[in-house]
Formats: C-alpha cells, sequence, structure tokens
C-alpha cells in the first residue's frame, strides 16, 4: 500500500486555499489560472461589453504605473506583469499575469480597486453581500498566508479557479 506523505501535498493544497480565498474575497475577479511551472497568477476580469481602445489603453496604463510605483517602493521589480484585452463577440475579458515571487496582497487590494474606478459600468461582478466583515477579513489573512506559502514552496500540479453561480470551483488542469 503507497504511504502518503503530507507535506507532499502541502503545496497544492495551499495554491488550492489560495485561488478560493481570492475569488470569495474578490467578488470581481471570474477566474483565476496558476501556473506553477512559470510561478505566476492570471487573473481574469469579464466585462460585459468590449471598451474603447482608449478605455483600456488609459486603464492598461494606470494598471502598469500603479504596480511599477507599489513595487518601487517596495524596493523591488515585479518579474512578469502582463495586462491583456481579448473580444470575444459582445464581451471582453481583461486578463492580469503576474508573478507569484513579487505579488502581494497589497497590490491586489490596488489592483481590484483600479479595476472597480475605471471599469465600474462593464465589469461582471458576483455578489457577496452576505459575506461579514470578518470573513472579509480572515479571506485577506489567508490569502497573505497562502501566497507566502506558495513563494516557499513549488506546487506540481497546475490550476484553475472559476466562479459560477456565486460559487467557487478549482480544477486540476
Amino acid at each position: 500500500m503507497p504511504k502518503f506523505q503530507q507535506d507532499a501535498e502541502a503545496p497544492l493544497s495551499d495554491a488550492v486555499n489560495l485561488l478560493v480565498s481570492i475569488l470569495v474575497r474578490y467578488p470581481e475577479i471570474g477566474s483565476i489560472n496558476f501556473e506553477p511551472s512559470k510561478q505566476t497568477l492570471k487573473f481574469t476580469f469579464l466585462l460585459t461589453k468590449i471598451p474603447s481602445p482608449e478605455l483600456f489603453a488609459a486603464t492598461k496604463q494606470l494598471l502598469q504605473n500603479s504596480i511599477t510605483a507599489y513595487h518601487l517602493l517596495a524596493g523591488h521589480k515585479p518579474a512578469i506583469c502582463d495586462i491583456e484585452l481579448t473580444h470575444y463577440d459582445k464581451v471582453s475579458l481583461l486578463t492580469i499575469n503576474r508573478d507569484v515571487s513579487t505579488l502581494t496582497k497589497g497590490e491586489l487590494t490596488l489592483v481590484i480597486t483600479l479595476v472597480r474606478e475605471k471599469l465600474k459600468e462593464l465589469l461582471v461582478t458576483d455578489n457577496n453581500d452576505a459575506m461579514l466583515e470578518e470573513d472579509l477579513l480572515l479571506q485577506e489573512e489567508v490569502i497573505e498566508t497562502m501566497l507566502q506559502s506558495i513563494k516557499a514552496e513549488r506546487a506540481n500540479s497546475g490550476l484553475i479557479g472559476i466562479r459560477e453561480d456565486g460559487r467557487v470551483f478549482v480544477y486540476n488542469k
């Protein structure tokens, strides 16, 4: 009978907990993709229509400048910071690809705030009105802890977390 080591599954478990906590805490994020080989997280926001090229360019520039300034103040530079807009018929996907090694909870909060402000009329947001302030603070603590954990440990399996009808699902890739 094979023996399973609990420590061997800790990085995967931490990555799953991270994705779930981020999706629960930030209802603006439609999906998250964790790529362990590249040590990246890709955040996807669903937009109800295609934004004008000017609005997207301004939003992208604001996000890139804000992330750069945030990390400049922290004393390091993000290794990966890609922002893309993909069009599908009458909807769009805004994706932000970030390296896990320099990503922080503070940066994530900053990015969510900026996306909310710039794209509020277009942004698809899942209602989480039932979440109490204590629950939101707990999710933020979990996000911080799990981010530190996956920075220290390498998970072997890619994951994707999605939001559907008020529920959060995480799948192996």
